[in-house]
């Protein structure tokens, strides 16, 4: 059998590179990803540094993607580039650019400044801490503090929202409904604008519960994998969202950041 090419792209940066690997993960998701590889490099000082990743790039066919403020470093980089015939994409290059030709700006060409230990910085740790404390139903007793509270029966991606908004700056927790179970009563001590109900289309669900079953090799056949069970989870998580009276979202077929973005737009 013959085994398929693996691609890499390079990511480059003089900090720790997070932008530029966003933007090559949001671009990879268009193709085949199971073939493609990033390799990251953060803190990039000298010129040899990057001498090393371009022959790399070189040796296996692979580009580069970059966000270096400084420009003797994306200057080499361009110059390698250009030697070694390996494609490379400027991320933060073009913006600056534009700042500074629009706005007559001047950029402190400090690496790592969407880092920066400042109320921000602070503010998303806080926010990473809030939603692993309040993930599937724990703690709900903090329920009232949170931006954002999820709710949704189970594999409606409630918890990779949760992650993703606290990644945003906001407090987010979630909680599973189940019809066995009893809400917690501090839901219905929240604004419903601050609660989002999540639902999905059943087969869709059915589909994702199937491979779940697989994956964690359980037996097909069990109830949580049954079309009756997801009816009848559905119903009741939407009778609960409408007694809330919250805005509810279908997430079928939705990616996380597409969900997040309608979410964020309501808060």
């Amino acid at each position: 059998m013959k085994e398929s090419k693996i691609y890499t792209v390079y990511i480059c940066s003089d900090s720790v590179g997070e932008t530029a690997e966003a933007v090559a993960r949001a671009t990879i998701r268009q193709f085949d990803e199971q073939s493609v590889q990033l390799r990251r490099f953060g803190h990039i000082q000298n010129e040899d540094e990057i001498k090393a990743v371009m022959e790399e790039a070189a040796e296996t066919g692979g580009f580069v993607v970059y966000t270096l403020v400084q420009p003797e470093l994306r200057e080499m980089l361009r110059e390698e580039a250009i030697r070694l015939g390996v494609r490379a994409v400027d991320i933060m290059g073009p913006m600056m650019q534009a700042f500074i030709d629009t706005f007559n700006g001047s950029p402190k060409r400090k690496p790592g400044l969407l880092h920066e230990m400042n109320d921000d910085y602070f503010r998303y740790i806080e926010a990473i801490e809030f939603a692993v404390r309040c993930d599937d139903g724990k703690d709900t007793h903090s329920l009232i503090h949170a931006d954002v509270v999820l709710i949704g029966v189970s594999r409606t991606s409630k918890t990779p929202l949760s992650i993703f908004l606290a990644y945003k700056g906001y407090k987010a927790a979630n909680i599973p409904l189940v019809p066995e179970v009893s809400p917690p009563r501090e839901l219905f001590h929240i604004h419903r604008n601050k609660i989002i109900g999540l639902t999905m289309d059943p087969e869709h669900l059915l589909k994702i519960r199937t491979e779940r079953l697989q994956a964690a090799g359980l037996p097909f056949g069990a109830k949580y994998a049954t079309m009756e069970r997801i009816w009848d989870e559905l119903d009741h998580a939407a009778r609960l969202m409408e007694q809330l009276r919250c805005p509810v979202i279908d997430v079928t077929a939705r990616a996380i950041e597409e969900t997040a973005g309608l979410i964020m737009k309501r808060l």
